[in-house]
This record gives structure tokens, C-alpha cells and sequence, in this order.
């Protein structure tokens, strides 16, 4: 019982929190209409708030009647957020502030040795981008990695990711902490690319959609009822392992999965050889293709076959109202357009496939939605059942950029 006041001022805050953050500029009186709360809680809050530089006063604003009213604001450089895009040959960092808005990025190769030197090699990206941008450390609060796999909140592994080594058999959770030095939440990276396209992407206002990413592996994640689904171990949406495409029972498939063996960019780069004799890389495939060569349009009109039978498979058991695809290969217009002729061929009911808005940024868009909503939380203290503080809007983003 103690702790009742407690946690009903943390509630409290949490509200005018987020009546700062959608609506913001806004006066104590329009918070206490949008929360319920009584202008003298809110004013202690705003102030503990304001003290603590979380939020200032922006101005004043006429009232109704004459009277002019404080206006508050979120401070979008109070805190900072790392996000990391980690995929099988590249490594997207990023440093975003309260707004979402990004203000240092770096690329690179993904380290092929895995393990600690390339859970090394991100923290320096990211603390080097945070230098740049003139952001200092102690402003940087939680870092978001997105993974190219499932992650184990138990034991800290990530299962499901044989293109990065070692993270099956390690605490990959434990030392991306150590190396960043302030804490650390780990996602799959497609559930964050779809987080991403929901928030400032094809998918806003839409309730169902699945976001499918093709390129080195494949991966989907699904957003149903406006909730991401994780399944028991983090694991929806592998559909790289769904049983089509090839021998699912060989060792390799159980290892990659047939499906990704097959659509992916090894399996790509398998066929094309198959037909030529010639190893070129999938970038080159496409080249050829364009300029006519028959094997590389045989390989791709294959590969879109294969992608319609994906898109087939999660339609049929999620019944998305919309799929996004994305991925190096998943975002060419070459795969959109087949992909969009070859599914009326294997499923019966029609379905709405786009391109993704954010391109290779998506799970770093995901990933500072991630980072808000847990920051959120750690900061006042108190989760809402089953839900974080909402997002800014999109369109707040898009003002702190320009």
C-alpha cells in the first residue's frame, strides 16, 4: 500500500508526458483536459519536469478570455538514443534525439569474424557518430540493436542467425552492455523495419500489415490488431525456414532454412551459376538482366515466384491488410512488380504489396520507436500494461529534420 502514491504520480507524470511529447507546444490547462489531472497536479509535474530538462517553456498564448497561458515543450536533445540496423554484410548506426529525428549515421561492413570484435566494432561506430554530431556520452541513454535473428532474453543468445557468427553461443546481450556502457535492448531487425514503416512509413494508420525484408536472408514482421507479434521465443516471422523452395529436411536447411536458401542471396547467386556456370554477385545478376541477358531474367522472374509463395503463406495465415517489402533486394522495382503478377497465380484473394517508404533506414526508424517507448519507462519509472508512451507524430520528425 506504500507505494500507491508512488506509483500513481509516476502514472501521473507518464500522462503529461505524453501530452507534452503528441502535443506539444501546449499549456497546462490543455493538459489537464486531454489527462483529467487537476491543474495544480500538473503544474508540480510540469515543474519537476522543467527542473529536471525534460521539458521548457516555450512562450505564452492567449486565452479565451484575455488571459495569456505558459506554453511547454519536449527538450528533444535531453537524451539521445543508438540505434543499430546489424545485417549479414552491412552495420547501419545511428544517433537520434527525443524526437526522432536522426543527427549522426555511419555505415560499414559487417565484421565477418562476429562475436565481440564486430559487437566492438558498432559501439565504436555509434560512439564515434555521437562525437560528430557533438552529442555528449552522458546524454546517450540505451541503445537499440536490431538483429538478424531471435533474441533470447534468457540467456542473452541470438538464435535463428547463421549469417552472424557466434552470437548463437554467447551473451550477446551482456557484452553489447559492456561496450556501450549503458543499457541495451535487443530486437529482431524485421520487427523493427515493420515498427518503422508503421510509425513514418507505408504502413501508418493500418492496423495489419507485414513487412518482408529480402537480401542476404529473409525475414518478416508482422504487425496484427496494432501490436507487433514476437511469439513465445521472439522467433515470428522467420519465415526463412518455412518449409518451401527446397529439401526442408536437409541438414542445410535446418541450419539457414529452405526457404531462405532458396530466395535469398546465396540461393540467387546459386541458380544464376547453375545456368551459366558463372559466380557473379546479385547486384550484377540484376545488371544483366536489364540489359537483356536470358539467364539473369529466368533467375529473377524465379526469385519472384518464390517471394509471391512467402507472401502467399503469411497471407494466409495472418490476413495482413498490407505487405511491405523491403531488404536490398526486396526494395528493387524488378521484385515488386513480378512478386505483384505472380501472386493472383497462387493465392486466391487479392493483396496489397508496396515498397517500403524508408528504405535501408527502416529498422533504425524502428529502433528509435523502441528506444522512446523503453526510455520512456526507465525514466519515470512506470510501464503502462501492455503499451509504451505513444510516438511523436510523424509529421514532428519531419519538422525536425529540415
Amino acid at each position: 500500500m506504500t507505494d500507491a502514491p508512488r506509483i500513481s504520480r509516476q502514472f501521473s507524470q507518464r500522462s503529461v508526458m505524453e501530452a507534452i511529447v503528441q502535443g506539444g507546444p501546449i499549456s497546462r490547462a490543455s493538459i489537464s483536459k486531454l489527462t483529467g489531472l487537476s491543474k495544480q497536479t500538473i503544474s508540480e509535474i510540469v515543474r519537476d519536469l522543467e527542473d529536471d530538462g525534460w521539458v521548457r517553456e516555450t512562450g505564452r498564448t492567449s486565452g479565451h478570455i484575455g488571459r495569456s497561458a505558459v506554453t511547454y515543450e519536449l527538450v528533444v536533445d535531453a537524451a539521445y538514443i543508438v540505434a543499430v540496423d546489424l545485417g549479414g554484410t552491412k552495420v547501419r548506426v545511428a544517433v537520434t534525439d527525443l524526437a526522432g529525428q536522426i543527427v549522426a549515421e555511419d555505415t560499414a561492413p559487417t565484421d565477418p569474424r562476429g562475436g565481440l570484435p564486430l559487437i566492438a566494432e558498432i559501439a565504436g561506430m555509434a560512439l564515434a557518430a555521437a562525437v560528430t554530431a557533438k552529442v555528449p556520452r552522458e546524454k546517450l541513454r540505451l541503445a537499440v540493436v536490431g538483429v538478424p535473428g531471435a533474441p533470447d532474453s534468457r540467456s542473452g543468445r541470438v538464435l535463428l542467425a547463421p549469417n552472424i557468427k557466434d552470437f548463437d553461443s554467447m551473451d550477446v546481450l551482456d557484452a553489447f552492455k559492456q561496450a556501450f556502457g549503458f543499457d541495451v535492448v535487443l530486437e529482431n531487425d524485421v520487427n523493427l523495419a515493420a515498427l518503422g514503416e508503421s510509425w513514418q512509413g507505408q504502413g501508418q494508420g493500418i492496423d495489419n500489415l507485414a513487412y518482408v525484408a529480402l537480401g542476404t536472408g529473409i525475414g518478416s514482421g508482422l504487425i496484427l490488431g496494432g501490436n507487433l507479434v514476437r511469439g513465445v521465443a521472439n522467433a515470428a516471422g522467420e519465415m526463412g525456414f518455412l518449409p518451401i523452395g527446397t529439401d526442408p529436411f536437409a541438414p542445410e536447411s535446418l541450419r539457414v532454412g529452405a526457404y531462405e536458401r532458396t530466395v535469398a542471396t546465396h540461393g540467387i547467386i546459386d541458380r544464376y551459376a547453375a545456368a551459366t556456370g558463372e559466380r557473379i554477385g546479385v547486384p550484377a545478376i540484376f545488371e544483366r538482366a536489364a540489359a537483356g541477358d536470358a539467364a539473369a531474367l529466368s533467375v529473377i522472374d524465379d526469385t519472384a515466384r518464390q517471394v509471391a509463395c512467402g507472401i502467399a503463406a503469411i497471407s494466409a495465415i495472418a490476413n495482413p491488410q498490407l505487405v511491405i517489402l523491403g531488404g536490398s533486394i526486396g526494395l528493387r522495382p524488378e521484385i515488386l512488380e513480378r512478386a505483384r503478377h505472380f501472386l493472383p497465380q497462387c493465392f486466391p484473394y487479392p493483396v496489397d504489396v508496396v515498397s517500403g517508404d524508408l528504405g535501408a533506414r527502416a529498422a533504425l526508424v524502428g529502433a528509435t520507436a523502441v528506444g522512446l517507448s523503453q526510455l520512456h519507462n526507465t525514466l519515470f519509472g512506470v510501464a503502462a500494461p501492455n503499451t509504451g508512451i505513444s510516438l511523436p507524430p510523424a509529421g514532428m520528425v519531419e519538422e525536425a529534420a529540415q
